[in-house]
């Protein structure tokens, strides 16, 4: 049987039932992981807003509160993560060939979104005191305790957070990491407001310093728009299939290097949340029976897989010129 008289009928019902089986068993193998990840930062964020909340309510102080907000927003957000790794994490089915993975990009989008939600805010209410309406902030050995704890939960839940991101390619991860990273330099602009707050009504002549409490609250809130935006357009890109710079070349040449390939064309790559996929044409001999052209295909996907690892690839073979037109 020659190549051109074949189609992709030997990749269908068994060559897709392996493909299903073989994502099902990767998904699972992380997805307990990422679950119990999510998990505890839905712990660590319950217990930073709790703290935030009483120390801001009773000192008065707006950088507390609105590191408050921000960790309410970042318990929102990990209770979104939890729900999107749970759903990420099921098998592709019949009705989902590509997975449920897109089920984390959505679920980023929407924690970057609330971010910003919660800058709006941030920003409205520090520019009131500032122009409008003083606020005395009382400064106590707990407005320091309270973000000093904070500082060190989010380093450690970061951290952690990051490491299973790179790990599973999650971006539902990835984005309550940044929840928790941005809450880092937050905390510690708000703990220089306050050390303004007391420096001022300690020293008299520097009682312009009593703004720094509001100040720092829009630090936080310059902070997060801008980590947050880096974050949405990397979730956009993701939601619109946008293939990784660099990436279609590294297909290419993976293909080409295998002997028997002459050349390799219409490529197609998309995520499918931590699973990439990826199709292409390759142009080989038509002269090849079968079996040698689905030899090749394999070894040509086992070469693309080594540069994109853990990718789906499908590879469909095209018969050369010279072969189909002899004379």
């Amino acid at each position: 049987m020659r190549l051109d008289s074949i189609t992709r009928s030997w990749m269908l019902p068994s060559r897709a039932s392996a493909r299903l089986r073989r994502m099902a068993i990767e998904t699972n193998s992380g997805g307990r992981e990422k679950q119990a990840a999510a998990l505890n930062s839905v712990g660590a964020a319950l217990a930073l807003t709790a703290g935030k909340v009483i120390v801001g309510v009773a000192t008065g102080s707006l950088g507390i509160l609105a590191e408050a907000a921000h960790s309410g927003l970042d318990l929102a957000a990990a209770v979104m993560t939890y729900g999107a790794v749970r759903i990420s994490g099921r098998p592709a089915d019949p009705g989902h060939r590509y997975g449920h993975g897109k089920v984390e990009n959505l679920s980023a989008l929407g924690e970057t979104l609330l971010l910003l939600l919660t800058c709006a805010w941030i920003i409205y209410e520090a520019l009131h005191r500032l122009l409008t309406h003083r606020v005395d902030v009382e400064v106590t050995v707990w407005s320091f305790a309270v973000m000093a704890a904070s500082i060190v939960v989010d380093v450690s839940r970061s951290r952690m957070l990051y490491r299973v991101a790179r790990r599973h390619n999650s971006h539902a991860l990835e984005a309550d990491a940044l929840h928790f990273s941005t809450d880092i330099w937050s905390s510690s602009v708000v703990l220089v407001g306050l050390v303004c707050v007391v420096i001022a009504d300690r020293v008299p002549s520097l009682a312009f310093l009593r703004d720094g409490d509001a100040i720092a609250a829009l630090g936080v809130a310059v902070i997060v728009i801008w980590i947050s935006g880096q974050l949405g357009w990397k979730t956009v890109q993701a939601l619109i299939d946008a293939a990784p710079e660099g990436l279609e070349e590294r297909i290419r040449s993976a293909a080409e290097s295998v002997p028997g390939v002459s050349d390799c064309h219409n490529i197609r790559a998309r995520y499918s949340g931590a699973q990439l996929f990826v199709d292409v044409h390759v142009t080989m001999d038509g002269g090849q029976t079968l079996r040698q052209a689905h030899a090749l295909t394999e070894e040509t996907e086992r070469a693309i897989q080594r540069v994109v690892e853990g990718a789906d690839v499908t590879v469909h073979p095209e018969p050369s010129e010279a072969a189909t037109n002899p004379g």
